[in-house]
């Protein structure tokens, strides 16, 4: 993109305020938001109610770095589960999002929102996985590694209310403005 994601504009917010006010509207508390990169103009988003953690060694390690950074945030808290939620997917939205974390009955949980039966984001993680996930998780994957070829995964169905789409250029950026323009 030639910028941090969470920069990127849709509608003139940007994805990280987005992002945050979607999992808010979910009636997901605490809302913690790890910024890789120091943005700015996000002092503004403060007073939303929202937490905002640095992810030390996003520059060289990515989500993994991300990841880490928003399980350690939680690690004090008496959390259940954790939603994990990727800022460059816009078209998963409340509804979707809280579909997920309604499955957060029990600290053993493992959860992945679903379009057509394809587990992608958003990730439930029971707080008894976090030691598991941080240990597993490397560079841009994330938590992949932790989740490939595990049969205790529940994929949760959100096609119906969600667009699985990932803005990772700026061609793609392009495909969503167009879609949304022809919706309107």
């Amino acid at each position: 993109m030639g910028r941090p994601k969470a920069a990127v504009e849709l509608d003139g917010e940007p994805l990280v305020r987005r992002g945050a006010r979607a999992l808010g509207a979910a009636g997901l508390d605490p809302v913690v938001v790890v910024l890789g990169a120091g943005l700015p103009g996000t002092a503004d988003l403060l007073d939303e109610g929202t937490t905002w953690v640095p992810a030390p060694g996003w520059d060289t390690e990515g989500q993994a770095a991300s990841l880490r950074a928003g399980l350690d945030a939680l690690s004090g808290s008496d959390a259940l589960a954790v939603l994990v939620a990727l800022v460059d997917t816009p078209g998963i939205g409340p509804e979707a999002l809280a579909r997920v974390a309604a499955r957060a009955t029990a600290p053993d949980v493992i959860a992945r929102g679903a379009v057509g039966g394809r587990a992608g984001h958003p990730v439930l993680l029971g707080r008894d996985h976090w030691e598991a996930v941080r240990a597993a998780a490397t560079g841009d994957a994330g938590a992949r590694g932790f989740l490939r070829g595990r049969g205790d995964v529940v994929a949760v169905e959100i096609g119906d209310v969600a667009v699985e789409d990932d803005l990772d250029t700026p061609d793609d950026l392009q495909r969503w403005n167009r879609r949304e323009e022809a919706g309107r």
